[in-house]
């Protein structure tokens, strides 16, 4: 059973970098391309890049009937996310021109052609395996909320080949959710006889934490059995922000509200706006010192507007624009701009329609105080303003603030005249912290470049 779950971990990871690699190779073969330095880079950067990319997105995460098409939509939009990464790569570092352009036209066609078919016959591995009876027996003792959630989670993805049969408790079963007594299998007293003659072989507590004394004597009586035991704690029920179990010297901690970027998930992130913003920097140098030139010369003040903002963890940070207004207000008084705001200059207008006033952070984030992509840091006062009047607003600084956001892209851009606007916009902020990828953070880049050059609601 187990080497089972090994094989479609392993399935997950590689699958995706090891045919996208596969694929090249035969490519390149086919067109009698000699495998030069070039192209072993190439290979090496689409191997890291879909690997990180199509786990994200992983076809095997969740899987089951009715998840076919979504996971086919995975597949090619998961492509199509490294085909932009690689295509931006290969032109900053001018590296395209060293490859056969027929080649890598091929290669791009091909590759979600072969990963879609490695796609239905992973479907048909798993189909066959559950067929064969290859699952894990599975119990749920507890027919509450807790133990409802994870029976659903359980039945909707095929791929953690475990089989729930049903709900034990040690309460009446008219006692239970209508969904729970369904599936009753019986009161707890009776749960070892049952494991014996079903061949149970996981038993899942979804008892409240509170009860210590119920939890400490299924534990004491499960002890007669060969089930692998796993408790379910309820605080999973709640609003939580990259909840996980960890643990400190060998005592198990719960992750209730945390950052994302913690152990290699910081170090990918720190990369990934250190190598974009100095490529980036360097192609828009000469713009920077146009639209400087531009600005001082239509009106008097500083090029650069330097204003205080709400950093990682809260911490008071100084953020770089391009001034677009004839006033630099960074008091306990900020008035956000608004549709034909006498304050806003002319270059200052088109500069805010087209976020160029916005180009002088990626020095920031090379300083380390903001992300490219990540929460837009709000001026002090109305950071002061809002976490006031909306739960849950200062979470939005477990992260560093970005020059673009999930917000931004999903129509949050420019004035939030509400409270109401603004808390929208604050779920958005918090949805990234619960979902966020590399491949999400690629995403937002794509769609940002896309809304420049169409959105209407900056100004």
């Amino acid at each position: 059973m187990y080497f089972e779950n090994a094989t479609l971990a392993l399935i997950r990871r590689l699958i995706h970098p090891v045919g996208a690699v596969l694929v090249l190779l035969l490519v390149l073969a086919y067109y009698d391309e000699p495998l030069d330095g070039y192209y072993i880079v190439l290979a090496i950067i689409a191997f890291f890049l879909s690997a990180n990319l199509f786990d994200d997105l992983s076809i095997l995460r969740p899987c089951g009937p009715g998840k076919l098409l979504s996971g086919i939509g995975s597949v090619l939009f998961a492509w199509l996310l490294t085909v932009g990464a690689l295509l931006f790569l290969s032109y900053v570092t001018q590296l395209a021109d060293h490859f056969y352009y027929k080649a890598i036209i091929a290669w791009f066609s091909l590759t979600p052609i072969v990963l879609v078919l490695l796609h239905f016959l992973t479907r048909a591995y798993i189909h066959r395996m559950h067929a064969q009876g290859h699952v894990r027996r599975a119990l749920i003792v507890g027919g509450n909320e807790v133990g409802l959630r994870l029976s659903g989670r359980l039945a909707n993805n095929e791929c953690l080949l475990v089989e729930c049969m049903g709900f034990f408790d040690d309460r009446r079963k008219d006692r239970l959710p209508d969904a729970a007594q369904q599936r009753y299998l019986g009161h707890t007293r009776d749960l070892l006889a049952f494991i014996a003659e079903n061949r149970v072989e996981v038993i899942y507590i979804a008892l409240p934490l509170s009860q210590k004394e119920r939890i400490a004597g299924l534990m004491h009586m499960l002890k007669d059995s060969t089930a692998s035991i796993y408790v379910v704690p309820d605080v999973f029920t709640y609003d939580l922000i990259q909840a996980r179990i960890d643990q400190i010297g060998g005592i198990p901690v719960i992750a209730i509200l945390e950052t994302p970027f913690t152990s290699i998930n910081a170090f990918n992130k720190r990369m990934l706006d250190l190598v974009l913003a100095s490529l980036i920097l360097v192609l828009i140098s000469p713009l920077l010192v146009l639209i400087g030139l531009i600005v001082a010369l239509e009106s008097r003040g500083p090029i650069i507007f330097k204003q205080r903002r709400y950093g990682l963890n809260g911490e008071e940070i100084i953020v770089y624009k391009f001034r677009s207004m004839t006033v630099c207000e960074d008091g306990d008084q900020v008035k956000q701009a608004t549709k034909g705001d006498q304050r806003v200059t002319r270059v200052g207008g088109f500069l805010r329609k087209t976020s160029l006033d916005e180009l002088p952070q990626f020095v920031n984030v090379l300083q380390g105080r903001m992300s490219i992509v990540g929460p837009r840091p709000h001026a002090v006062a109305h950071n002061e303003l809002y976490r006031k009047q909306i739960a849950g607003y200062m979470l939005r600084h477990k992260v560093k603030p970005g020059i673009t956001g999930w917000a931004q892209v999903n129509g949050y851009r420019g004035e939030t005249d509400s409270v109401d606007k603004m808390a929208a916009r604050i779920q958005y902020d918090l949805d990234y912290l619960r979902n966020w990828s590399l491949s999400l953070d690629l995403l937002i880049v794509f769609k940002t470049v896309w809304l420049v050059f169409k959105d209407a609601q900056a100004y």
